[in-house]
């Protein structure tokens, strides 16, 4: 299993492979750490807006000054600026830090955080995790997420999966390759909920992570763990 990040943090990835314990793969982006609150404080500061008229960012982000929406390569550098100076904006989900230690605690499970972003940034999101005491390892990824959770549970293909995500597409991916997960949808800005696609059958939608850790318990505690 190769992913792009350091020799230390690709051991701990692949010891925690190795594990039979239960694993909770959790997205950052919206799960752990706040991003659409952030991401339009960050446009507002280069005079552009986000309307969350819908679920998308091309055709949503709006040059304050004229009321023109910017084009997709506009968006995309945007986008690409943030995430070169996110760790100055980006703030912790309620509950995030709590809730995973409980379940590390309780349970035992080994946890993993796995991002839809480019590994470049791999270094900064690791020091901004750290910062807060998220120290679990981290996989920063543009391929299918299903493709990186096959990877964590190839030595033991039996063992509990929790993943938990705000995009029904990488349900869907992660569903794919181990069925028998739990799915959890999870996504802090309230206001984009309504116009998210559906999710796959079987994904349970929890308010925050007061919820989700209820939904973990019960999983866990039916599966044995």
């Amino acid at each position: 299993m190769a992913f792009d990040m350091t020799p230390e943090e690709q051991d701990r990835v692949e010891a925690l492979a190795r594990s039979d314990r239960p694993l909770v793969v959790c997205d950052i982006d919206e799960v752990v750490l706040e991003f659409v609150g952030p991401f339009m404080a960050f446009l507002d500061s280069h005079g552009h807006e986000l309307r969350t008229d819908s679920f998308r960012l091309t055709g949503n982000v709006y040059f304050k000054e004229t009321g023109e929406a910017s084009d997709q390569a506009t968006v995309s550098d945007f986008l690409e600026r943030f995430f070169g100076e996110h760790d100055t904006w980006q703030k912790p989900v309620t509950g995030a830090l709590e809730t995973l230690a409980g379940i590390e605690d309780s349970h035992g499970a080994d946890i993993v955080f796995l991002t839809a972003m480019p590994p470049r940034h791999h270094a900064r999101r690791r020091a901004l995790l750290d910062s807060h005491g998220f120290s679990h390892p981290m996989i920063a990824t543009e391929d299918a997420k299903g493709d990186a959770v096959n990877a964590l549970t190839r030595h033991h293909p039996g063992k509990p999966v929790v993943f938990i995500d705000d995009l029904p597409p990488n349900h869907l991916s992660v569903l794919g390759a181990v069925p028998e997960a739990l799915g959890l949808h999870l996504m802090a800005y309230e206001p984009l909920r309504p116009h998210l696609p559906p999710m796959p059958d079987g994904v349970k939608s929890v308010a925050d992570w007061n919820a989700a850790a209820a939904e973990i318990a019960d999983f866990l505690e039916n599966c044995g763990a």
